[in-house]
Formats: C-alpha cells, sequence, structure tokens
C-alpha cells in the first residue's frame, strides 16, 4: 500500500492532479491512500506523525512556497519521492535542492505524468522496507532502518534517535551492544564511529576528525584512532550512492 500526498493551493489544479494520480493507479492495478492538502502548512502539520511515500507539491503556493516544504520534508525523510509540478519553470534549478524525482510543468501532460508516477512505483519497490525489532518498557517497537538517525549505548539500554525528532529507549539489553547492533551494522547504510554510537550515514551532513554533524543537528562522536577508516567507509559510502542515484 502506497501513501501518496497531493498539494497545491488551486482547487483545480489540487483535483486534477488527484484525477490523474487515481486513473494511473487503477490502469496499473496499483492500490494506495491519496491525501489532498490545499495548503502546505496543512501537509507540514500532517508530517509531523505520517510519512508518504510520494509527495506531488505546486511550487507557488501561500505562506511557505513548494521547494521550501520539499526541503522540509527531505529533512524527516530521505527516501521519500517528491514531485514538482507547476507553472513556473524558472524554480527548476533550486528545486535540485529537495532532489525531487521529476519537475513538471502546468498544464501537466497526462502520460509524462504517468511516466513519473511509473517509475516512482519502480523505486519504491526497488527500495527495500528494512525493520529492527526493540524491546522496550512498552512492549516490542517496530523501527524502519531508514526513520534511525543513530543509536547511543548507556547504562546497559539503547536509545535510538530517529526522524521527527523522535527517541525510543530499550528495556536493559541482554549481551553486548556489539550484539544488539549487530543487525544494523549488516545494513550498508550503518557505521560504528565510537564504541557505544551506531549510525545512519544517509542522514549526515558533515563531518570533522572529532563529530559526524547530522541534518537534525545532532553529533554523533568518533574515536580518533577509527578516524581514517571510519572516514574512508563513509566517503566510500556517499560515492556509491551517488553513481548509482
Amino acid at each position: 500500500m502506497l501513501d501518496i500526498a497531493i498539494c497545491d493551493d488551486d482547487p483545480v489544479q489540487l483535483a486534477l492532479l488527484s484525477s490523474y494520480t487515481y486513473e494511473c493507479l487503477e490502469k496499473n492495478h496499483l492500490y494506495a491512500t491519496v491525501l489532498e492538502f490545499s495548503h502546505p502548512d496543512e501537509l507540514l502539520r500532517v508530517c509531523e506523525s505520517k510519512r508518504f511515500h510520494l509527495y506531488i507539491l505546486d511550487i507557488v503556493m501561500p505562506m511557505l512556497n513548494g521547494i521550501e516544504v520539499g526541503k522540509a520534508i527531505r529533512e524527516r525523510d530521505q527516501e521519500a519521492l517528491i514531485l514538482f509540478a507547476t507553472y513556473e519553470p524558472s524554480f527548476a534549478l533550486q528545486s535540485f535542492a529537495a532532489n525531487p524525482i521529476n519537475y513538471l510543468i502546468k498544464p501537466i501532460d497526462k502520460q509524462q505524468f504517468f511516466k513519473t508516477l511509473a517509475l516512482a512505483v519502480t523505486k519504491l519497490k526497488e527500495t527495500e522496507v528494512t525493520i529492527h525489532l526493540v524491546k522496550t518498557h512498552d512492549g516490542i517497537r517496530v523501527l524502519k532502518l531508514s526513520e534511525i538517525l543513530f543509536c547511543e549505548y548507556s547504562k546497559h539500554a539503547v536509545t535510538y534517535s530517529l526522524c521527527g525528532e523522535r527517541t525510543v529507549t530499550t528495556k536493559v539489553i541482554r549481551g553486548t551492544f556489539g550484539s544488539h547492533i549487530e543487525p544494523l551494522l549488516q545494513d550498508k547504510r550503518f557505521i560504528r564511529p565510537h564504541v557505544s554510537f551506531v549510525l545512519n550515514m544517509d542522514w549526515v551532513d558533515g563531518f570533522d576528525k572529532n563529530w559526524f554533524r547530522l541534518c537534525s543537528g545532532a553529533k554523533v562522536p568518533i574515536v580518533a584512532k577509527q578516524y581514517s577508516t571510519v572516514r574512508d567507509t563513509y566517503l566510500d559510502y556517499i560515492f556509491a550512492k551517488g553513481l548509482n542515484q
């Protein structure tokens, strides 16, 4: 099941984009929930508690333009797909800040729109949804690997920092931190730059010899003697990721 959000302040265009989306889904025998938003603030409020697989955004909107909305979404979710649909071709270069899947000019060509949605679905199918189970005092929590920024071991428990400024703390773990995080380290996105930390490299904004800086503003320490290895691992990862995009 796909979750799709469409945001456009023009009710006619919003209805048209929604109609095209449903028509494409039906044509390809796909199931999805499609939510419509007429104001960017409304969409961002919903995004505080819900994530969508695909966002279809107008650019020229009141208070907050679509590119700023896309950038805000990207800070919360590195894997979501963003499609811009606008009358203004002049924003195309600026739109790259949100890493969109496409930039379509209105009036929207239906076939081009369908091709973009088909590409989005293909990309979503290629993205493996991997989960990590953790035991907390409230029961077992299911975490998507893509939403984990980093985790920290302290006082025999592990605290997971997640996108959207959320945290989850385990019960006292049995065994070592190394054993607990082994499933994470089997995923190429994760690295252990410090004995007490594991980091998701997709959320890194920059680094120096002492710290990884994350898009959220958090910092994860790097052990001095491991700096060269950690640096090379991170650079190899982002280089390979860039080639595959």
